[in-house]
Order: C-alpha cells, then sequence, then structure tokens
C-alpha cells in the first residue's frame, strides 16, 4: 500500500516558493531560536531600560522562562518519539502542528476566535429556550393543544439532533468555517420565518429547520477553537468557551421576562395575521447566531483541516496571519515566522470513497461517505467509544430531563395551590341577570341560567357542569380552559365570541347560534407565575458560572476525567437530597446548585471528545455524540414530564443512579491532559 503522506511541504526556492528558515535536528522546519534582531526593533515595552533590565524578571524566583518551558517539552516529546518502536506519519504531523502553536502563541487571534464562536455557542444555548419561553404566548395565537404543545417543544431537539450529525460529517469533509457559515444562516432565516407564521404547521416546519441549523453549532466550534490553541491552554480555554452557554440562558431568559409579558406589542392586520411580543422575542433570539455569523466572515479556516486536505499555502498563510497577529499585538512585531516545512497527508481517500465517486447522485456519494465515516468513529477502538457515549447520554438524559422537571414540578405546585383556591356553586339559579365582571377559577354545578347576558367579560379556568343554559346572550367572551360540560343551552346566541365547538363537552342545543366565532385564543391576562418561571431559568442559568469558573481553572491541573467523574457523582448526590424538602424554594435552590455542579462534567466531556479523536473524524465523532445527547435530552424530557403530579420518587431515582453509572464509568475513560491534537 502506498504511503498515505507526502514527506513533507517546503517553502522553498526550489519549488517556487521563498525559504523561511532551516529545518531543525529533528526534522521540522521551524527554527526555536529567533534570530538576533536590531537595537531599533526592540519592543516599545523594554524602550528606557538598561540592558541589565532585560533579564527575565522571574529568574530570580527560580521560575524558568516561557521558553525553556517550551523548549524541555519539545526535548520530552522528540525523546519520546525516539523511544517508541514506530511513530506513525498521522503522529509526526500532529506533533509538528504542536510545535508551530507554541510558536504562534496564544493572543489576540485566539480571543477574536473565541468570541466569534461563543456567540454560535451562545446561540445554541438560546436554541433551547425560546420555544418554552414563547409557547404560553404562542399557544393564545395558536390555540394549542397539549400534545401540539408537546411535539413543539421536542420539535427543536429533533432538529438539533439532525443537524449535529449532518454538520459534523460534512465540516471533516467540507471545511469548519465554511459548514458553520452556512448552518448560522440556516438557523437566521428559519428562525426569522418563524416569527411571522401564522399557522401551526408553518410554525414548527420553521423551527425544525432552525434547529437543524443550529445542530452545527456544538461539534464544530469545539473542533474550530481547538485546532487553534496549543496543548498547555486546550482544557481551560475550551472551558471558558462554555460560559457562553450560559450567557445564551441568562440572555434568553432576560429577554423573554422583558418582552413577552408585554403582550401589547406588535401588531395586528385583521383576525388572519398577528404579530405580538413573543413573536418580537423569537426575533430577538436570532441575534446571537446573526452577530456569530458576520464575525465568521472574518475568520480563516482551521488550519489544521487544510493541513488534512493537503491544502499546503492556504494553511501556510493562515499560521503566519495567526503568529504575526499575536506577537503585533503584544508588542513584538519583529518577530518571524520561521516555518519553512510542515507534513502534510496526501490527497487520498478511502478506497470505497473512491469506488463510489462515479456512481450515483452527489446525496448517494455524500450518504455513503457520512455512514462509512460514522462507522470509522465508532468502530474504531469500540470499548472507549461505548463508554464516552455512555457517559455522554446518561449526563444529558439527566440534565435535560431535570431541566424540564424542575420548572414543571413548579408550575404543578402553583397549580395545585391555585387549585386549592376554586370557588364551587351548586344549583344556584340567575335570572335576568347582566354578567359584565370576569369569571375566574370557578365550577358552577346543576345550575339555572335563563335570560341572562354575558357581554364583553373574560372567562378563566370556568367550568359549568350539569346546568342549564335558556334565553341566554353571550358577546365578546375572552376565555381559557373555560368548558360547559354535560349542560342544555336552549335559544342562545353566541356573538364574537372564541366559544368554539371543542369548549362544549357532551352538551345538547337546541335553536343555538353561534355568529363571527374567534379564531385562536384571544385571552390576554398578565400571568405572575410567568415571571416566577423566567426567574427560575435565569438563576439556572447563573448557577452555571461558579461551575464554569472552577471547571476552567482546574481542568489542566486535576485531568479531565476526575472533573467528569467527580462532578456526575456530586450532582447525583444534589438529586438525592430533593427527596428532604420539597417546597418550590428548595426546588430552586436544588436546581441552581445541579445546574452549577453538573457544569464541570459537560466541559469535561466537550474537552475529552476533542482530544480522543484525530483532526480527520474529529467533528464528525462531535456530530454523533452531539446527536446522542440530544435523543437522550428528547427522551429525558419525555419520561421525567410524565411523571409530574404522579410521583417524585422515580424521576429522583432514575437521574440520581444515571448520574452515579455514568460518573463511575468516567472514572475508567483515558486521561487525555498530556495528549496532543492527532
Amino acid at each position: 500500500m502506498a504511503d498515505p503522506y507526502q514527506n513533507s511541504y517546503h517553502h522553498g526556492d526550489a519549488d517556487g516558493y521563498r525559504t523561511y528558515g532551516d529545518g531543525g535536528q529533528d526534522g521540522y522546519g521551524y527554527q526555536t531560536d529567533y534570530p538576533p534582531q536590531e537595537e531599533d526593533a526592540a519592543s516599545d515595552a523594554t524602550e528606557g531600560h538598561d540592558e541589565e533590565d532585560q533579564m527575565y524578571e522571574g529568574e530570580y524566583q527560580g521560575i524558568p522562562h516561557p521558553d525553556e518551558i517550551k523548549a524541555a517539552r519539545r526535548a520530552a516529546r522528540a525523546k519520546a518519539r525516539a523511544a517508541a518502536d514506530a511513530v506513525s506519519e498521522q503522529e509526526e504531523l500532529a506533533e509538528q502542528y504542536e510545535d508551530i502553536m507554541e510558536d504562534c502563541g496564544h493572543g489576540r487571534f485566539q480571543w477574536s476566535l473565541f468570541v466569534v464562536l461563543g456567540l454560535a455557542l451562545m446561540a445554541d444555548s438560546v436554541e433551547c429556550f425560546v420555544v418554552a419561553f414563547a409557547l404560553p404566548s404562542a399557544e393564545k395565537d395558536m390555540c394549542l393543544s397539549n400534545a401540539e404543545k408537546g411535539m413543539l417543544g421536542l420539535i427543536v431537539f429533533l432538529g438539533m439532533m439532525f443537524g449535529a450529525f449532518i454538520w459534523g460529517g460534512m465540516s471533516d469533509k467540507v471545511g469548519r468555517r465554511k459548514c458553520l457559515i452556512i448552518a448560522l444562516a440556516i438557523n437566521c432565516v428559519s428562525a426569522f420565518l418563524s416569527s411571522f407564521a401564522q399557522g401551526y404547521g408553518f410554525f414548527i416546519f420553521f423551527r425544525l429547520f432552525s434547529g437543524i441549523g443550529i445542530g452545527g453549532s456544538v461539534p464544530i466550534v469545539y473542533s474550530y477553537f481547538s485546532e487553534f490553541l496549543q496543548m498547555d491552554k486546550r482544557g481551560e480555554h475550551l472551558s471558558w468557551l462554555c460560559m457562553f452557554w450560559m450567557m445564551g440562558g441568562i440572555y434568553a431568559s432576560f429577554t423573554a421576562w422583558g418582552i413577552v409579558p408585554r403582550y401589547g406589542w406588535g401588531f395586528s392586520m385583521g383576525s388572519e395575521f398577528q404579530f405580538h411580543s413573543w413573536r418580537v422575542f423569537v426575533l430577538v433570539c436570532a441575534l446571537p447566531a446573526i452577530a456569530a455569523l458576520i464575525g465568521l466572515m472574518f475568520m480563516p479556516e482551521s488550519p489544521r483541516f487544510l493541513l488534512e486536505h493537503a491544502k499546503h499555502d492556504e494553511a501556510w498563510m493562515i499560521l503566519k496571519q495567526v503568529h504575526d497577529t499575536n506577537w503585533r499585538a503584544k508588542g513584538e512585531p519583529e518577530r518571524v515566522f520561521t516555518v519553512s516545512q510542515i507534513k502534510t497527508p496526501k490527497t487520498q481517500e478511502d478506497e470505497f470513497f473512491e469506488i463510489q465517486s462515479s456512481t450515483g447522485t452527489a446525496f448517494q456519494r455524500w450518504v455513503v461517505r457520512t455512514v462509512t465515516l460514522i462507522k470509522l468513529v465508532i468502530y474504531a477502538n469500540c470499548r472507549r467509544q461505548y463508554m464516552i457515549l455512555c457517559c455522554v447520554f446518561v449526563c444529558c438524559f439527566s440534565y435535560y430531563g431535570l431541566a424540564v422537571w424542575f420548572p414543571d414540578m413548579i408550575k404543578h405546585l402553583q397549580y395545585e395551590e391555585y387549585e386549592s383556591k376554586v370557588k364551587v356553586f351548586h344549583r344556584e339559579k340567575v335570572e335576568r341577570f347582566h354578567f359584565n365582571f370576569s369569571l375566574e377559577n370557578q365550577v358552577h354545578k346543576e345550575g339555572e341560567y335563563i335570560n341572562d347576558k354575558f357581554v364583553n367579560i373574560e372567562m378563566k379556568s370556568v367550568r359549568f357542569e350539569n346546568s342549564l343554559f335558556e334565553d341566554c346572550y353571550f358577546e365578546d367572551i375572552k376565555s381559557t380552559e373555560t368548558f360547559f360540560e354535560n349542560c342544555t343551552i336552549k335559544s342562545t346566541v353566541f356573538y364574537n365570541t372564541d366559544l368554539y365547538e371543542e369548549k362544549f363537552i357532551d352538551c345538547r342545543m337546541e335553536n343555538t347560534s353561534f355568529f363571527h366565532t374567534k379564531k385562536g385564543c384571544h385571552l390576554n391576562y398578565e400571568e405572575e407565575n410567568d415571571v416566577l418561571i423566567y426567574l427560575v431559568s435565569f438563576l439556572g442559568s447563573l448557577a452555571v458560572l461558579p461551575g464554569n469558573i472552577i471547571s476552567a481553572l482546574f481542568m489542566d491541573k486535576i485531568g479531565r476525567i476526575k472533573m467528569i467523574g467527580g462532578s456526575m457523582l456530586i450532582s447525583a448526590g444534589c438529586t438525592f437530597f430533593l427527596f428532604l424538602s420539597f417546597s418550590q424554594a428548595a426546588i430552586i435552590a436544588w436546581q441552581c446548585l445541579f445546574c452549577g455542579v453538573s457544569v464541570a462534567a459537560w466541559n469535561g466531556i466537550q474537552v475529552i471528545t476533542v482530544e480522543l479523536y484525530p483532526a480527520s473524524k474529529r467533528a464528525t465523532a462531535f456530530g454523533v455524540l452531539n446527536a446522542i445527547c440530544k435523543l437522550a435530552a428528547i427522551l429525558g424530557s419525555s419520561i421525567f414530564a410524565s411523571f409530574v403530579g404522579i410521583t417524585k420518587v422515580v424521576p429522583i431515582l432514575l437521574s440520581c443512579a444515571a448520574l452515579v453509572c455514568g460518573g463511575l464509568l468516567a472514572l475508567k475513560l483515558p486521561e487525555t491532559r498530556e495528549k496532543i491534537l492527532l
């Protein structure tokens, strides 16, 4: 079999390129000792000091110079390479790329990319919240049933699952930057169209595509950013990047609280087109994706991806751009990018791909490549793959399940409190009375209403059972959760009301007329409980901050495995303590603690996923794992929500057991903090 790698790529005169340095003793084309500089080229930061003052300030404290640390690392890697029986070409490329990134340093370029990719990650977080916050108002405009509301909540995760699967595989083939731009563009356009969609069908269709678009954010963002980081910075800065997910939750909660309750914001064109405040909120939630999309226009492609696809010139120019940007910002513009040759693989596809390249449609060829690549990801080192798959599944299952269960339990407790205050009227008889006041939280049983008028009123949670309405008149009625059961309605007129057929259950009607029945649900009232739900989500997102800071500071010190396993086990303890107290305040407190602790496991999983897979399969693997994550989210939220109001024991024990198993399994994963990205 032919060697899948070329020996090297030269910027040499013989090939028509200029030479920027000589190869080192280890065979790599970079220089560790920079050429002597002229006195005039000294940094402005050292101006005014004597030569004796130019010493490294940490020398007297016994702190080694950064260049000495860098040289020691390279010597250790060279020694390990020499001791190894055989070193693959891929490992040699990885080690050389690590050396180049150390020479480029960590500075302005990485921080600029950090902000842009953070906004894309923030958009992914916002997408998880937007439907949940808009739904209470959206159901009024579109009059959704419970089944439709449930499907709308799940369709976003379904779209994100397919999006992660699709974009992860494509970014390994087409490019990180290009795929992320396309994915964010689909998300922005779909979010914009969904805000104007009036019918349930169009709205759920556009939200599905919005989820498919943003589903590519997580697998591409982490793969993209990691390929601009050197080994000793990788764990910390990938963990800092995770903080944007928290910022997305805070942004969604804050904007929902500020916009959605203002139901009067917006406009309408007759009864067919409504644009209320929740639609404004949907538009505002697209701003992080738009900002990320604009920022990506000024960012380059990953040079590691380009090297994997033998695009040598582009990779070299981008690495030089990173080097010059960082050292110029540090006040050392005189530093020269000394790389002259880079070992790169040939553009050689798998034989199975080549067989299919001339057969079938473009879509069929893409399916073949994607399926084959996924098989390579899953079946390479099966034990390790299944372990991390299980860790991702149980973590997502518990996190998203409890994320839905906590607010649903708060709503259930509020509903129970509301139900306890219901007013019940038995066998009341009302004749020739004009109801000009609102009815709320009432049950009327076996009543008689003769020649009464119900004009311009609101009915909220009102139920009439086994009652008689005769010669009554209903006009301009706005209702929610209002029903007539087993009632007899005679010679009654309903004019301009939203009391349609579904509101009358097993009722007998005689000589009854309906005129100008309203379409949809138009009740406009402010619920105090809505503010509490926004506050709960806001506090849950804000509680992640300490966990993010701790994981970022200690990710490279204690290692990824201990971080993941410890976080999962402590999170399991937090869920178990829910048995001790179960008031609204206790649920909020335990939710904040759970979110703050579990985020460390999330961050560790993101980092270790990046480090376990080679560049040619990294985004694909990340996409598969993220698709598994969203599948677990769908299952967890559905299962946990089904126990609301029935029992609290099953969700608590289920999440606790899953987290304990996942934490113990995570401790058996290989540690990767000293691993060079392949």
